[in-house]
């Protein structure tokens, strides 16, 4: 499935300032609750909740085409992350890549953002939900 974007700049800086933060070896992730997440909910035909991605590769990192790649790497390792995890919804995540992503492979992400939603208890109980 798709992600929702996060489209407005204060999303992330509120993400920045006031959500949780893991700082791993291929990516830094911040988790804020989506207060918007309930009105998402009723407009998705699904009627689940969803979280919204926001992904941040800064320019020292290298030219538009090996950003566009790391970002690529970086959906791929997320997409890859909710289908093994049962991730919690109705959340605000930003991905901020570190320099040693321009190198990772997606399974290295994979692995690192596996580290980070453990450590941030984001990842539900089966038994639990």
């Amino acid at each position: 499935m798709k992600h929702i974007a996060i489209g407005e700049n204060h999303l992330y800086s509120k993400a920045y300032a006031k959500g949780e933060k893991f700082v791993g070896r291929f990516v830094v992730v911040y988790i804020l609750k989506d207060f918007k997440a309930t009105r998402l909910m009723n407009a998705n035909p699904e009627k689940k909740y969803l979280n919204r991605i926001g992904l941040t590769v800064s320019k020292k990192l290298g030219k538009a085409h090996i950003r566009n790649r790391v970002k690529r790497i970086l959906r791929e390792g997320l997409r890859q992350t909710e289908t093994e995890n049962n991730l919690k919804k109705g959340y605000l995540i930003v991905l901020v890549a570190r320099a040693g992503a321009i190198d990772a492979k997606s399974d290295d992400i994979k692995t690192d953002l596996t580290r980070a939603f453990k450590a941030l208890k984001f990842i539900r109980d089966e038994k639990n939900s």
